[in-house]
């Protein structure tokens, strides 16, 4: 896989290609790989990262020979219509990650072009790995961001016409360089054009802002000069097509239009704006909203496919590949409708989450829970959200939609019973909790049959019941918080359905003094730890009916903030508090209640020299802490850290730049420490890494090696020797059968990803096969020495390596 960008001195104008000889590029456009040394390649991230996207809102369909391409907000997916067979296209594959506007096939040069809403373009090779990036237009300091939208792409011969927010645009195919660009308004100024189309000899645009259409000869060398171009008519038009020797132009007053001797003739009024104006083969295709309307070449309607009741929705685009209809939705993907039976309907899209905007994620073994409720900063939910919840188990996603879940809006927090993972509860930010059994959802606890309360409220018949956090203790019992009520913290029996609740006036007298709690973990003294929106870290202890209360929350405590966003414990009982300005540890947790002079610590590193804080001023989103202590922390604005236990080392720093994220706005974290997949829920889409950090063990009953034997296929370097059932604390010594030390880590100083032979990653080790002079083993016996060291056990495991 890999990614190009092209950079330019002179922006949209120069060309970058004059060197390379046209024919070479003709016969392979692939040999630029090797041909242009200034181009950078992408690192091939499939290895470690999944992008596990959402293609139910679709944004245009493109048909392309067999296949068909269809674009979501930030990925595409292609369909074979021979094979059935689905490939994705994501942030892994060298997608940038922006929202797409448009995008276009060429048949010619087997190249998918995709536009963005900031005016970037992406060109995607017949393989759907290889991506070119091309910055010129999303670059241009002298256009205004909002203009830089790519509208439309129109190819001529080996040229396509890029229609954006200030004109058009040209880039040849051939070359893979920029030409001219057009500014075709009144004295040459910015103008939106919806759509470029070629017809007898003239390129012809449909203009948006009273612009009407405008042409211009194709054969004049210098359509750069606006008074090249000629305005026929006035108006907004939003398309313009050629169906063999005909021009169509669609208008926003929802009408169609014949063009002959640049005339206009009203065709047909729609009872809405037409999105979407293409031709395939002998047909004339108009998309809107709650409708498609296929025409001969006499316009003649040939098929008119309504939106059907079965599958409610917006369509957003639609083409024709081999006698099939398919439309891009807002809800249900790409529908396939063959054209000899439009009451046959089928959904198409890969296996994916309900929506691209995950907001809370919670992992269990092998599998993980989805929410998309939100709120702001501020903890207001409004305006309130109508969405389903999502469940990914065995590789597989199963969609609750909202029509199932009793109503219940803004669906948040989600716990797993420990005691029965097939019982989950979700939290709804304000309608209760909704109890799921076996991903089916069985009842909703409100204020008529619960513990629960709605917010307090002038207007006493104003329900608004807000569950902001839960965890469960030791007990199987489940801690709550309800947001804004007098007593906030609540206790779920699930085995009897029995509530407590408790009040925290100790630190916060009123419910209006605080707007909300952000987030609740329980520690192995079963002390809750609370993290508030206005005061601060709370600590509470029920203390068998005589409560012990406590807040951390100001600048002589060292607190940056008393808004507390995340919160964690890690393995050696250490508070890790993110706040929305930085970054805190707790490291005396036992001893909360009796110490009276209790405060936080910030954690201080060594940077160029300089000793500075970790994460001044971050708003930290969420904190993780994977099976070997490491620390996961998300960031609202500076993507994801990989922190070593104390936090004195990055292991990684996850950027839009530097990985397949999306976005630099993490919302939430969550980790499957049965295998060390980290789950990672950015403002645009859901990822997973493969960390490896699976959870450590108490002793090495359970440890073993594999693949054992190493066989000749198999590849040591890539794929690794793995060593599972570690503990925490472990050194690892590897020798052949006389002795020789080949390899040696421990799990402090040998942290994966940092380019040792031997690398540990919580309870897993992971050997390349080479020694301590960086080269293969050979074949033969080896011995693996563990050795705890804390509590001095040790282990022998016998492995067979076969070259």
């Amino acid at each position: 896989m890999f990614k190009y960008i092209i950079l330019s001195q002179n922006s949209l104008d120069i060309n970058i290609f004059d060197s390379i000889n046209k024919a070479m590029i003709k016969r392979s456009i692939i040999i630029l790989i090797f041909l242009l040394p200034f181009l950078q390649f992408a690192q091939d991230f499939s290895a470690l990262w999944t992008g596990h996207y959402s293609y139910y809102n679709i944004t245009d369909v493109v048909n392309a020979g067999n296949k068909i391409y269809a674009a979501s907000q930030n990925a595409i997916f292609s369909y074979d219509t021979q094979t059935k067979e689905f490939n994705e296209i994501t942030t892994v594959n060298g997608l940038s990650g922006e929202d797409i506007s448009t995008i276009y096939y060429s048949d010619t040069y087997n190249l998918l072009v995709v536009g963005y809403e900031n005016g970037l373009i992406e060109i995607i090779f017949n393989d759907n790995k290889n991506v070119l990036t091309v910055v010129d237009i999303a670059e241009k300091a002298t256009i205004n961001n909002v203009d830089k939208r790519i509208n439309h792409i129109n190819a001529y011969e080996n040229i396509i016409y890029i229609s954006t927010n200030y004109g058009i645009s040209v880039f040849d195919l051939e070359r893979l360089e920029f030409g001219d660009t057009y500014f075709i308004g009144n004295s040459g100024s910015q103008l939106k054009v919806s759509q470029t189309t070629i017809h007898n000899g003239f390129i012809y645009a449909a203009c948006q802002n009273n612009s009407g259409i405008r042409k211009a000869d194709l054969s004049n060398p210098n359509l750069i000069d606006y008074q090249n171009w000629q305005q026929i008519s006035s108006g907004n038009f939003v398309g313009v097509q050629t169906l063999n020797n005909t021009l169509y132009a669609t208008h926003s007053n929802k009408r169609i239009y014949r063009v002959e001797n640049d005339v206009l003739t009203r065709l047909f009024q729609y009872n809405q704006t037409p999105l979407k104006l293409i031709t395939h083969n002998n047909s004339l295709i108009v998309t809107l909203r709650n409708a498609v309307y296929i025409y001969d070449t006499n316009f003649n309607l040939t098929h008119e496919i309504p939106v059907s009741t079965d599958f409610s929705t917006l369509y957003s685009a639609a083409s024709i590949s081999n006698n099939t209809l398919f439309i891009g939705t807002r809800d249900f993907g790409a529908l396939k409708i063959p054209l000899s039976n439009t009451n046959t309907i089928e959904e198409l899209h890969p296996d994916c989450p309900l929506l691209n905007t995950p907001f809370a994620i919670t992992a269990g073994p092998n599998n993980l829970w989805l929410t998309f409720g939100d709120h702001d900063l501020f903890n207001n939910p409004y305006p309130l959200n109508s969405r389903g919840f999502s469940h990914y188990k065995n590789n597989t996603w199963t969609n609750t939609p909202y029509s199932d879940v009793f109503g219940a809006k803004n669906l948040k927090v989600t716990a797993i019973n420990p005691f029965n993972n097939n019982q989950v509860y979700i939290g709804s930010y304000f309608s209760g909790l909704l109890e799921v059994n076996d991903e089916i959802p069985t009842f909703l606890h409100n204020e008529t049959n619960s513990g629960l309360k709605p917010l307090v409220h002038p207007n006493p018949n104003y329900i608004d019941i807000r569950i902001s956090a839960m965890s469960f203790d030791e007990n199987g019992n489940l801690w709550i918080l309800n947001n804004r009520t007098e007593n906030p913290l609540k206790v779920l029996n699930p085995s009897n359905n029995s509530w407590i609740s408790y009040d925290l006036k100790e630190v916060i007298p009123t419910t209006t003094e605080n707007t909300g709690y952000q987030d609740i973990i329980i520690d192995s003294n079963q002390y809750k730890w609370i993290g508030s929106y206005n005061r601060g870290l709370i600590a509470f202890n029920e203390n068998g009916g005589n409560k012990l209360i406590k807040n951390i929350a100001f600048e002589d405590q060292n607190m940056p903030s008393e808004i507390i966003l995340s919160l964690a414990l890690d393995k050696r009982n250490q508070l890790w508090i993110g706040t929305f300005r930085g970054l805190r540890v707790l490291y005396d947790t036992a001893n909360i209640f009796e110490n009276d002079d209790i405060s936080v610590n910030e954690i201080i590193i060594e940077e160029d020299g300089i000793a500075k804080e970790l994460l001044f001023q971050q708003q930290i989103t969420s904190i993780k802490v994977d099976g070997s202590n490491n620390k996961w922390i998300g960031t609202d604005s500076a993507g994801l850290f990989y922190l070593s236990s104390d936090g004195q080392k990055t292991i990684h720093h996850f950027t839009k730049d530097n990985s397949p994220l999306p976005s630099n706005s993490i919302t939430d974290l969550s980790i499957d420490n049965t295998n060390g997949t980290v789950y990672i829920a950015s403002s645009k889409g859901l990822l997973s890494f493969k960390s490896g950090g699976s959870s450590t063990q108490e002793d090495f009953e359970t440890a073993h090696v594999y693949p054992n034997p190493v066989r000749p296929k198999f590849n040591m370097v890539d794929e690794k020797i793995k060593i599972k059932g570690l503990s925490e604390n472990v050194n690892i010594k590897i020798t052949d059968i006389t002795g020789n030390l080949v390899a040696e880590a421990e799990s402090k100083t040998n942290l994966r990803y940092k380019n040792f032979n031997l690398e540990i990653d919580g309870g897993t080790a992971y050997w390349n096969g080479k020694n301590l002079a960086n080269n293969l083993v050979a074949s033969g016996v080896y011995l693996i020495m563990l050795s705890d060291l804390d509590n001095f056990e040790t282990k022998v495991l016998k492995l067979m390596v076969v070259r």
